[in-house]
């Protein structure tokens, strides 16, 4: 069932990845000012990019657990660090956007917490396979990019308003 499960899982991720970047190519002009945008637009493709890279590589070898903890664990670190990367800078954002990126940020350190130690979901009271937890807590990285990616598409872009000679640009937000 997790090769059926994985194998369609995917190519939906990586079509979801290049309507986002149609998406981003569209809206290029608007956020290309906006480090908040530039920022949150990359979270969104990772969010979009490592479920379907670990899906790909625990089909490499499905009977083999070491390669999907691996790919799993190592994905996920990744995705973690390039969060909290993203995370730093001006301040501003919506909150429904750095909710967002606090509930990504959750769900890779809980799939690499399952691909490093699965014994833990047992310990917890939680009687599944660690693939079908590790599907479970993927589809909700890719609800959460959605759905993010749904407020992004519809968050104001600050304009760029020139100010006094020699200082720099100052973001205001586009009230229209």
């Amino acid at each position: 069932m997790l090769v059926e499960f994985y194998g369609a899982f995917a190519p939906i991720c990586f079509t979801i990845l290049g309507l986002w970047f149609i998406v981003v190519q569209t809206r290029h002009a608007d956020w290309a000012g906006s480090h908040q945008h530039r920022r949150t637009a990359s979270i969104v493709a990772l969010q979009f990019g490592l479920p379907e890279l670990m899906s790909l590589l625990s089909l490499v070898s499905p009977s083999s657990q070491l390669m999907w903890r691996v790919a799993f664990s190592a994905s996920s670190v990744v995705g973690a660090a390039a969060l909290l990367a993203l995370s730093f800078g001006p301040a501003g954002q919506p909150r429904l956007l750095g909710a967002g990126r606090a509930v990504s940020l959750a769900l890779f350190v809980l799939v690499a917490v399952v691909a490093v130690a699965p014994g833990t979901l047992a310990d917890v009271g939680i009687h599944v396979a660690p693939l079908q937890a590790e599907a479970t807590l993927l589809s909700l990285l890719v609800f959460i990019g959605l759905t993010v990616a749904w407020l992004l598409l519809f968050a104001e872009v600050p304009s760029r308003v020139p100010t006094a000679a020699g200082q720099a640009e100052v973001d205001v937000p586009d009230r229209s």
